[in-house]
């Protein structure tokens, strides 16, 4: 973590990405990708559909602890035409299946860094989801391991992939806004005061492994909200320190994602935050409401999470605003908005559907990488700083005090948060590259 950032990647071979025809990695163009799926609950069975829609992709494999969501995946697999689909409990059988090109990983946060660096080992290509990790430490492993391993890994930062993302990149690049010296992402959202309730430790679920679930994480009896799996929303392990990071994470990761997007992968130089549970009651641990404020070269941004008061900034409950001396433009995935600073200017607004899409795209750009073995558009290391910037925001608002970055040696100022960035993992799981 002391190291250069640069110089470590270097010595990682940051540049194994290029071509080889020594890497043994060259597939012809209409090479059948053959990929499997761990972690196929509500993410994960998307992103089985938006990649068995994409010609080149063959669905050989989903893997689940959870009996139920295997047996709905395998289904999922057989409607869209993929046949003897195998079905694998514990993700090691998939590592060590020759025949899989690539794995998506698509389970709790937690699990992220450890599948990530096994698959690299194994000599799979990589799909994760956001967030990378719940360590910094963590992060800085994975993109060691694409760069040694010399493996293609894109993660679910989509929105890189949407045109209205990408033509809000190509308006702050281009100086339109003038000099932006404000960034702001949103998210607001309506909660109850009893949230998702407190249900009472129990056994777990019958085809539920719990102990596989947990992994690295620590032991903890078995809750139906640390689980978090029901009928009608996304699970709730999320909002467990355990397993995530809360709605920073969560959204937050998506949101300044496009912030540092905009700015060449910007980090920040310091942050700090503020939050609470002050309305909801259930047994989550994260905040209700956030707001994280950061010092970038050159401008401030922030990130607000209102989770229990709905207003919205602009067209729907997210986004990012892009503050100019001379516009501000507002983006989100309904379409973007340009607002001139100049007195009876009119507003620009795109909305068109057809720069709407950013998981077919994604998808189609992770295929197309695995063949060319080119960085894709959500690189590890991109998403592995943009989780870096949320994660440093937690640890601001749990530790109450603000943080100093150093973006050389990849870690903050403040000796007593340093412990923070390391990865606890319980016994006997390791994270090796």
């Amino acid at each position: 973590m002391e190291q250069d950032r640069r110089g470590f990647l270097k010595s990682a071979g940051a540049a194994a990405f290029t071509t080889s025809l020594l890497t043994g990695d060259i597939r012809g163009a209409n090479d059948k990708v053959n990929i499997a799926f761990i972690g196929v609950g509500r993410m994960g069975s998307s992103n089985l559909g938006f990649a068995g829609k994409t010609p080149g992709f063959e669905v050989a494999a989903v893997c689940d602890v959870y009996q139920p969501a295997l047996e709905s995946a395998v289904a999922q697999a057989k409607k869209l035409g993929f046949t003897g689909v195998k079905s694998v409990k514990d993700f090691r059988e998939i590592l060590a299946d020759k025949s899989i090109d690539a794995v998506c990983i698509a389970t709790p946060d937690h699990w992220h860094a450890y599948i990530t660096v096994e698959a690299c080992k194994a000599g799979k290509d990589v799909w994760v989801e956001k967030p990378a990790c719940v360590y910094v430490e963590e992060g800085v492993k994975m993109v060691e391991a694409a760069r040694k391993y010399r493996r293609v890994v894109q993660a679910g930062t989509m929105q890189r992939s949407g045109g209205f993302f990408r033509k809000a990149r190509e308006i702050v690049k281009s100086g339109d806004l003038g000099d932006v010296t404000f960034c702001r992402a949103f998210q607001a959202g309506a909660n109850k005061r009893e949230g998702y309730g407190n249900p009472p430790d129990s056994d777990p679920p019958p085809g539920l492994d719990w102990d596989l679930w947990l992994g690295p994480a620590p032991k903890r009896p078995f809750n139906a909200n640390r689980w978090g799996v029901a009928p009608g929303r996304w699970s709730t392990f999320r909002y467990f320190w355990d397993y995530a990071g809360g709605a920073m994470t969560d959204w937050g990761v998506h949101l300044l994602d496009i912030v540092q997007f905009a700015f060449d992968e910007a980090m920040p130089l310091s942050v700090a935050a503020q939050g609470g549970k002050f309305y909801v009651t259930d047994n989550l641990e994260t905040p209700d409401t956030m707001l994280a404020t950061y010092r970038y070269p050159g401008f401030v941004g922030s990130y607000e999470s209102r989770t229990v008061n709905p207003y919205l900034l602009c067209s729907g409950n997210n986004g990012i605003a892009f503050h100019g001396t001379e516009a501000t433009l507002m983006v989100n995935r309904s379409g973007y908005w340009l607002y001139p600073n100049a007195k009876n200017a009119k507003p620009v607004e795109e909305s068109s559907r057809q720069l709407a899409d950013m998981n077919m795209p994604h998808w189609a750009n992770f295929l197309e990488c695995v063949h060319s073995r080119r960085r894709p558009a959500s690189d590890i290391e991109t998403c592995v700083r943009s989780t870096t910037t949320c994660l440093l925001a937690n640890l601001a608002y749990r530790h109450s005090t603000a943080l100093d970055w150093d973006d050389k040696t990849f870690t903050v100022k403040q000796s007593e948060v340093r412990p923070f960035l390391k990865a606890k993992y319980r016994a006997p799981w390791k994270l090796e590259v």
